[in-house]
């Protein structure tokens, strides 16, 4: 086991994140994430159905604003988003990971839920049919298959 597995939080961290999960935002609220005895922090909770709240950051904010069709959070309530480790995030100059969020995915369509679809409970999280390279190399693979066939073989 981790260190960081072993070291309780009130927040989600990435290390609660083995796999991405598909969560229900409930709310907002803003509070001291500080340590006992430090100056006070104030930060921004996401809270979901499902687990303990997230701190979020301005690059969340941002990704779940485009996730979810709306930069205003009280159209956020009720609506799903994934919540995925993300191993490049940076801080410092340091690869550090971290949480990153992202919209649901439409089962069967390789595209992420607008903010007015919600996803089903228990769809797989990454289900696109055929990966990006494949898709986008295939065309090609079946252009260099054609050159070769009229190309005449040289002794």
């Amino acid at each position: 086991m981790k260190i960081a597995q072993m070291v309780e939080s009130k927040y989600l961290k990435k290390e609660d994140l083995e796999a991405p999960r598909l969560l229900t935002i409930v709310g907002f609220e803003k509070v001291n994430v500080a340590k006992e005895n430090d100056a006070p922090d104030f930060q921004w909770l996401m809270k979901f159905q499902e687990c303990k709240p997230l701190v979020v950051k301005s690059t969340n904010l941002q990704l779940a604003a485009q996730a979810l069709g709306s930069d205003d959070t009280d159209n956020w309530i009720g609506k799903k988003i994934v919540a995925y480790h993300e191993p490049n995030v940076t801080f410092g100059g340091k690869l550090v990971g971290g949480i990153r969020l992202r919209g649901a995915r439409i089962p069967g369509s390789g595209s992420t839920a607008p903010a007015a679809v919600q996803a089903a409970p228990g769809e797989a999280e990454f289900s696109d049919d055929i990966p990006f390279a494949f898709a986008f190399l295939a065309p090609l693979a079946a252009i260099v298959v054609g050159l070769v066939q009229l190309t005449p073989m040289v002794a």
